[in-house]
């Protein structure tokens, strides 16, 4: 009685606790989320008019009805799924800045407990766990990005999901199907899972080839309906990443681009070693190799994760790392026992170093450097091999048996957290919005407010095209009734430089500064 007494007890405890890091997640993630970060950018009203759209007249605002594969938007082409989860809540909410991010925080609340169920999956130990999910709640790299319209936070979720139904297998047989109908749906997240997703899947099958194959032999349904999902699942993966629109958004973020191309041509022409060396030296195979190297390494480098974070102002705080510094040697001891398990074969471990590796790949082949969202689908490995190196730092103090000792090691942590957390919080709710508001197009709602009440003084209202998209804030903040939008007669959009721009709808024109000439009695006129 006693014993059932104590696991019953600890079971309510471990729920407790965990139900205190979901609450702790969401009062993060919500508190003023119309006002932090400062205003939505032109992605966010983007997603929200679009879904607008799509909840009034089944279309986006380009016409194209129910997008699959991705939509246009302004020929960056996002994925469709962030459009559909933001349907529900504009229905409830409204169109405004609220119903647009409100999906995206719930996201980082599931990833949240997600993640503990990941960790318990893999490493069988609740407090550990616990931890994990706790360090995904309030860690920079996952709190800022949760409180923002960002594709990377479905695919987040959907990854976590994936990893912890499969870890969890054994359970339920219903999990690995799960796992793979989550990891499924990740190809239509993020375009940075339509290159991580394919490849994580073939690391799994590899890992647990010999599982499978009695799992095959065990169940005489399964050969037809696995072999099935996966000729499909790789057949998708495929299609869409040879899709026009995917090989359009790939052809400006490719590390081989234009200005790489007249690096390499500068490189040979400015180059005093004898020929042929210069055209070996300086090509498209050694630009790429090098490049790549050179990204690849700096995703996991501390610079990025710990020290300065991202090179976007709207992704991250500048020159914040996207952990807590104080994490910092419990990752890389984390990584170093994540290597020491997978050399004695444990598998599990072995598909997380996978997971590990593959990562920076897709933020890798671009040519941005540092770059916040295309490495996302790392997380939440930082925070779980954070919680691993700290609980083994943890054990080693335990087994010396000095009580003292393993609680000043803890008060230490748990005081060094909530300091660090404290600072970036200040500077996220009061520093951040004073000094890099620009970057979130600040100042377009009161635009669209001014422009909505005295709309019937003017015959033309002129808008420059200097701070982002206009036309879409516009739509969005009005809002603009997509249907009329689309059959507006004085509509004016086209396609150049591989961007879709709108010059006019209704009495509103969007230009460029020098397109706005002075005219007489210093009016000014279009041009």
């Amino acid at each position: 009685m006693r014993t059932l007494f104590k696991k019953g007890w600890g079971l309510f405890l471990e729920n407790k606790l965990l139900f205190l890091v979901l609450v702790l997640a969401a009062a993060l993630r919500l508190i003023n989320l119309s006002d932090f970060p400062p205003a939505v950018n032109w992605d966010e009203v983007s997603h929200g008019y679009n879904a607008y759209s799509i909840l009034k007249t089944g279309a986006d605002e380009w016409g194209q009805a129910l997008p699959v594969v991705n939509f246009r938007a302004y020929g960056d082409y996002p994925l469709p799924l962030n459009l559909y989860m933001t349907i529900p809540s504009i229905l409830v909410f409204g169109l405004n800045e609220f119903a647009i991010r409100f999906p995206h925080a719930v996201l980082g609340v599931l990833t949240t407990v997600a993640t503990y169920f990941l960790a318990m999956g893999l490493t069988k130990r609740r407090e550990l766990a616990l931890l994990s999910s706790f360090l995904v709640a309030i860690e920079p790299w996952t709190l800022f990005t949760s409180r923002v319209v960002l594709q990377q936070n479905l695919s987040i979720f959907l990854l976590t999901a994936s990893a912890a139904a499969f870890f969890n297998r054994d359970k339920k047989k219903y999990l690995l199907p799960l796992s793979l109908a989550f990891l499924f749906l990740s190809l239509f997240s993020y375009h940075s899972t339509r290159i991580f997703s394919p490849l994580i899947l073939v690391a799994t099958l590899v890992i647990y080839r010999g599982e499978f194959k009695n799992l095959i032999k065990r169940e005489s349904f399964i050969p037809i309906v696995s072999i099935s999902a996966l000729i499909a699942f790789f057949v998708l993966a495929g299609a869409i990443l040879l899709e026009p629109s995917a090989r359009a958004r790939a052809k400006w973020l490719f590390i081989i681009n234009e200005g790489a191309i007249a690096s390499i041509e500068e490189g040979r022409l400015s180059s005093s070693l004898p020929q042929p060396l210069p055209k070996l030296i300086y090509n498209r195979p050694t630009y790429l190799i090098y490049h790549f190297s050179r990204n690849y390494l700096e995703y996991l480098s501390p610079q990025f994760l710990f020290l300065s974070g991202g090179t976007q102002f709207q992704y991250s705080l500048p020159g914040k790392g996207l952990s807590y510094l104080i994490n910092l040697p419990f990752f890389y001891l984390g990584i170093y026992i994540l290597l020491k398990k997978s050399f004695k074969g444990d598998k599990d471990y072995l598909l997380l170093l996978a997971w590990l590796a593959l990562s920076p790949i897709a933020g890798s082949i671009t040519s941005e450097h540092f770059a916040v969202t295309r490495a996302s689908v790392m997380l939440p490995l930082p925070q779980i091999l954070a919680a691993i190196g700290l609980f083994f730092v943890y054990d080693l103090i335990t087994k010396k048996g000095n009580p003292a000792t393993k609680f000043i090691f803890f008060t230490l942590y748990c005081v060094g957290i909530f300091f660090l957390a404290k600072s970036y919080l200040t500077n996220y709710f009061t520093l951040y919005p004073e000094e890099y508001s620009w970057s979130w197009q600040y100042g377009y709602r009161q635009a669209v407010d001014y422009a909505r009440d005295n709309y019937q003084k003017y015959d033309k209202i002129i808008i420059t095209k200097k701070y982002g998209e206009p036309h879409e804030f516009f739509l969005f903040f009005w809002p603009w009734d997509p249907a009329k939008y689309k059959a507006d007669p004085n509509l004016i959009r086209f396609h150049q430089s591989d961007w879709y721009w709108v010059d006019r709808f209704d009495k509103f024109y969007f230009v460029n500064d020098w397109q706005i000439t002075p005219g007489p009695n210093d009016d000014f006129t279009l041009e």
